[in-house]
């Protein structure tokens, strides 16, 4: 059933025009610099801290490293990162 739900997510990405991002669940992530980062399709914040920030994906994690983080502003599946940000890892479950 798995299987037949992601061809039809496919080919929604693929006929319909959609983005990729709302039709397969993925995170949408925009980074200015190493400043600021924007993180958009979340399941929620697992861990936080001024040096780590790990994040709930629906396939895995994302994890966020660097200096003096500081969320800035949090919604249900949005988050605005700050601070000097040193690396990012997805972990896929």
């Amino acid at each position: 059933m798995k299987r037949w739900s992601r061809r039809l997510r496919h080919f929604a990405v693929g006929v319909l025009d959609m983005p990729q991002d709302v039709v397969l669940e993925v995170p949408r992530i925009t980074m200015i610099g190493q400043l600021q980062m924007y993180i958009e399709n979340h399941r929620g914040v697992l861990q936080f801290s001024e040096k780590e920030l790990r994040l709930l994906l629906t396939n895995g994690q994302l994890i966020v490293y660097g200096e003096q983080l500081v969320i800035r502003a949090i919604l249900s599946e949005e988050v605005l990162l700050e601070g000097r940000i040193t690396g990012v890892k997805f972990v896929q479950q």
